[in-house]
This record gives structure tokens, C-alpha cells and sequence, in this order.
């Protein structure tokens, strides 16, 4: 989303709260007034004592997720458990299909709910208009990994906590690649594409399956950009400020070498023969049969793949093939994160608070979906058994005042990164239909980032 937009729904935002705020009284005991709660709303996440606090509060919730696929049985059981503590709070969980664009939308109206997932498209600057107060960095970070709480800190403040993170790799079928005669998981990107040909030749399998048609799954290749670098500093340095990022580096690492394995396997006939009929459910059992051999996903998706059939012991999940001076790195980082809307009542921010907190610290949501806990201590999950040498890297905060530096940039060139996937579907699009080459794309993509790096101020 553009910058002016993004402003125009904070104002919109803010009218709509002034308007919802004047029509309505709290819903605390004994009534007030809702504006002057929010002003002296001041709980945190880390003054609540789960099951000891806030046991009588009441109210009604509505949590906006992304997970459809679990509304009506996970997340049930979540509230059922979570009621045994906190029974006078009731949740009701909403689930939006196509959730990064939508939410968007609904954010700009103020009534949408009382717990949603953030979208990466709210600016820092702008998330205290949207959200509420979850507690200082400095103070979360003595319970959860405070680096793992930047993506929606702003100025020391905490409005957003990560659901699960991601380690970011591919999920494959480890029998698949034994039987075509790969022995070792690929570390580098010739390795990797030799390993799919040898599928294509010994296998009836699809090598690598790219889940076009899905749209939203292509925007996992973007998540590989700080690993193809080993530079915990390259998402806010060598790619924000940096000259022609996307040039090749000829040495099989950076954007250009991330991208360009989905190139290479598209040209070459190792994905499917039609992008545009790929079936994203579908793809579930089909990996877990042996039918595909592996499918770039965050680490989320192991789990989803190992439980859609009965052959969930061949499921696996390797490091990117990307290898730095001889080492890999996977970019670690978070999920969907957890945000309470300033216009709910009191007792509902009271609840939801209480709810984020029980999420992210006792119902196990992170471990069950493959992914890593933000909670210190926790232990790794069983898709990263195999992550033993690899180093997790997770990118360094923006310095303070370039906090929406890179958000500006990726807007205004219209490259979407880890936003809509816009450079990995140009990449396929051109390999099938033999339109350009790698160099033309890179070309035109690093034009379109100097230009609004200039726009941006950057030299």
C-alpha cells in the first residue's frame, strides 16, 4: 500500500474511533465513558498473572485470523481451555480467505474487531492509532526474545507479538530425493537444481511445485533475501540503501541467486507443466505421497504437509540452498502477529490481553504449526531438527527515524517484497513464457528501485 493511502486510513481510522467513541458508553460495570478508558488504559502484557488477574472480567471478543483451516476445531479447543481460566470471556474467531489485502480495508474503519493479526502494510509510525499498547521492549524482552518482537515495535514500544516464527527453508519429501539418488541436501543453488533434475529423471514426481495459481504462496521466495546474504543488516542496509541490489553477484548468493533458482527451474521443466492449475489444498497430500518433491514454504508448512496423509514420517524441512564462504543461513522471523484494537471497551483490551498473552505463552500454538516460540527457552520445533549447523539469522531494527524507510521504497517502486509476491510471479511468468531473461528482470527491477530510493532521499 502506498504511503498516502496508508495515511489516509489512519485519518479515516481516527474518525471512525472519534465517531464509534461519542455513540457509545463502556461496556464496564457501572458505565463511563470509552474515550477516557482508552486514555487510562494502561495494562501490559507483562503485569498479567495468567489464571490469578482479571478472572471476572466479561466480555465478548472478536479475533480476525488468517487461519481458516483450524477455526471450527484448534482454535475451538483454544477457547475451551483458555475459558477454564478466564469463563466469563467469550471469543469468536473470523476467518478472512484472502486476509493480507482484506484486513487492510477493514482496519480502516475501527470496528473490526478486538484481536486481528497485523498486516506488514500499517506503518510503525502509525501503529499506536491502530493498536494497543502491549508493553515496553526492554520489559517483554525479559520473557520473549526481544529481537523477535521488532517487527511491530516502534520507538521502544511493543504493539504486536508474534503467533509463532518462522524459520525460513523448504519443506520436502526426503524419500523422494533418497530414491532419485540425492544423498545430501542440496547446500547451493547448482546443487539444488541438480538434485530436482535427477527427481524429474527417476521419479514420478513434480520436482519442485510452485503453487502459482494460490497467488499468496509465491511470496514465501521474497523471505529468502537476508539468508542469501548472511547479513543480519541487509533488509534495512545493503537493500534499502544499497546500489542495484538485485544484480547478479555471480558468486550463487543474493536477491539476484534467489530468484534465479526459480527461474532455472521453471525453464528447465522441473516445476509443474501448468502454473496456473497448481492446487494449493490439493498439494498437501500430494507431497505426502511422494507426488511432489518439495515446495518453498516457511517453516509453517511442515506441519500442514507431514499431517495430510499417511506418510508423514518422509516429510522434512532443509535450509535454503544458499551457502555464504561455505556456511547457510536461514532468515528467522515472525509470523502473523497479535494486535488489539484502541477501539475496543476496556474489558474487552483487559481480555484480549489476557487471550494474547495464554496464546502466545500456554496453548502451544507455535510448536504445533512448525514454528519457534517467542517465549525464551522454548524448545525448537521438529521441522528444525535438521538445522544443526545452520546459523538463524534474523534481521537487525531499521535505526531510529528510517523505521518506514524500506515500507516507503518497496511502495513506491511497486515491487511489493514480502508483500504481494510481485517479483517472484514476474520471475515464473517469464521463464514459461520465455519473455526475458534473468538479466532483463534483475535490469529492470534495480530501475525501479534507484528511482524510489532517490524519491526517498536515499543517494
Amino acid at each position: 500500500m502506498r504511503k498516502n493511502v496508508k495515511r489516509l486510513l489512519a485519518l479515516t481510522l481516527t474518525g471512525a474511533m472519534t465517531l464509534s467513541l461519542a455513540g457509545c458508553g463502556s461496556k464496564d460495570e457501572g458505565g463511563g465513558d470509552s474515550k477516557k478508558d482508552d486514555e487510562e488504559f494502561s495494562l501490559t502484557m507483562d503485569q498479567i498473572k495468567l489464571g490469578e488477574d482479571y478472572t471476572d472480567v466479561k466480555a465478548d471478543l472478536k479475533f480476525l485470523t488468517h487461519k481458516t483451516d483450524v477455526i471450527d476445531t484448534t482454535f475451538k479447543e483454544y477457547i475451551s481451555e483458555f475459558q477454564k481460566l478466564y469463563p466469563n470471556i467469550n471469543i469468536e474467531y473470523e476467518g478472512i480467505t484472502d486476509y493480507s489485502n482484506d484486513i487492510t480495508t477493514r482496519l480502516s474503519t475501527g470496528d473490526w474487531g478486538d484481536i486481528c493479526m497485523i498486516p506488514t502494510t500499517v506503518d510503525k509510525d502509525e501503529l499506536g492509532t491502530y493498536f494497543v499498547k502491549l508493553g515496553d521492549q526492554s520489559k517483554l524482552g525479559e520473557t520473549y526474545v526481544s529481537d523477535w518482537l521488532n517487527n511491530f515495535t516502534y520507538q521502544g514500544t511493543v504493539y504486536g507479538v508474534p503467533s509463532m516464527v518462522n524459520a525460513q527453508g523448504i519443506v520436502y519429501n526426503k524419500k523422494v530425493f533418497e530414491e532419485a539418488g540425492v544423498t545430501e541436501v542440496p547446500k547451493t543453488p547448482e546443487d539444488f537444481l541438480a538434485a530436482l533434475k535427477k527427481i524429474k529423471d527417476n521419479k514420478k514426481a513434480t520436482p519442485l511445485y510452485t503453487n502459482f495459481a494460490a497467488d499468496w504462496t509465491m511470496n514465501a521466495w521474497d523471505a529468502y533475501l537476508s539468508a542469501s546474504t548472511g547479513d543480519a543488516d541487509f533488509m534495512n542496509s545493503g537493500l534499502t540503501k544499497g546500489k542495484e541490489p538485485f544484480t547478479d553477484r555471480g558468486d550463487g548468493t543474493g536477491p539476484f541467486a534467489v530468484y534465479n533458482i526459480l527461474y532455472e527451474a521453471v525453464k528447465q521443466g522441473l516445476t509443474e507443466e501448468d502454473p496456473t492449475t497448481t492446487d494449493w489444498e490439493g498439494s498437501k497430500p500430494m507431497i505426502n505421497k511422494g507426488e511432489i518433491g518439495c515446495m518453498v514454504l516457511g517453516s509453517w508448512a511442515f506441519v500442514q504437509m507431514r499431517d495430510a496423509g499417511d506418510n508423514g514420517d518422509d516429510i522434512a524441512y532443509m535450509p535454503f540452498p544458499i551457502s555464504v564462504n561455505g556456511k547457510q543461513y536461514a532468515s528467522v522471523g515472525p509470523d502473523y502477529c497479535y494486535g488489539i484494537n484502541t477501539n475496543s471497551s476496556k474489558d474487552q483490551k483487559i481480555a484480549a490481553m489476557c487471550y494474547v498473552k495464554w496464546l502466545v505463552e500456554e496453548s502451544g500454538f507455535a510448536g504445533g504449526e512448525g514454528g519457534l516460540s517467542v517465549v525464551q527457552g522454548d524448545a525448537l520445533p521438529d521441522a528444525l531438527a535438521s538445522f544443526g549447523d545452520v546459523e538463524l539469522l534474523v534481521d537487525n531494527p531499521a535505526p531510529e527515524g528510517e523505521e518506514n524507510l524500506f515500507n516507503d521504497i518497496n511502495n513506491d517502486s511497486e515491487l511489493g517484497i514480502n508483500v504481494s509476491g510481485v517479483i517472484p510471479k514476474a520471475v515464473l511468468e517469464a521463464a514459461t513464457q520465455k519473455s526475458a531473461t534473468m538479466e532483463d528482470l534483475s535490469k529492470e527491477w534495480n530501475e525501479k528501485w534507484t528511482t524510489a530510493q532517490q524519491n526517498n532521499g536515499v543517494e
